[in-house]
């Protein structure tokens, strides 16, 4: 296998796996809007008005993401995406843990406040991290295998 090739598996299993991701956590937080509500309020940095759009909001586009990046649909547009809502989860996540607060992140359902010593901050960030890496890979290099934008890509050539 050509090293163009490798890379463009390397690409697709970035892109399958935070498609996974991003469809695992919003529909989790979808079908259980109460708890996504409690889970964001719990961060403690918006007023009502904003945990409620925000909760509203936030499993809707993680689905769309996720959709998006299954198809193979503006790949590095949806990689940008990510990093940037990634990297306000690590600020959220990082405030929480500086301002002592005891909450579970919320971020594949659940959330909302936790016993002393039941927090998970270092693991949260990290796994947020490497999620930035995967989103950081497609940024860099969006061509994948079996999707939409691959395809197009090749009818243009023709």
């Amino acid at each position: 296998m050509d090293r163009g090739r490798v890379l463009d598996v390397v690409g697709t299993v970035a892109r399958l796996g935070l498609a996974a991701v991003w469809l695992t956590s919003g529909v989790l937080k979808a079908i259980d809007p109460d708890q996504t509500y409690i889970a964001v309020r719990a961060y403690d940095v918006l007023p009502p008005i904003g945990v409620e759009v925000v909760a509203g909001i936030l499993p809707w586009f993680e689905i769309a993401l996720g959709v998006l990046l299954l198809v193979g649909v503006g790949i590095r547009t949806v990689g940008v995406l990510s990093v940037l809502l990634l990297l306000g989860f690590v600020a959220g996540v990082s405030q929480a843990w500086a301002r002592g607060l005891l909450i579970d992140c919320g971020c594949f359902g659940g959330g909302g406040a936790v016993a002393p010593g039941q927090t998970a901050y270092v693991q949260e960030l990290l796994r947020d991290t490497g999620f930035i890496v995967l989103a950081a890979w497609l940024v860099a290099r969006p061509r994948t295998l079996l999707s939409l934008d691959s395809r197009l890509e090749n009818t243009g050539r023709t």
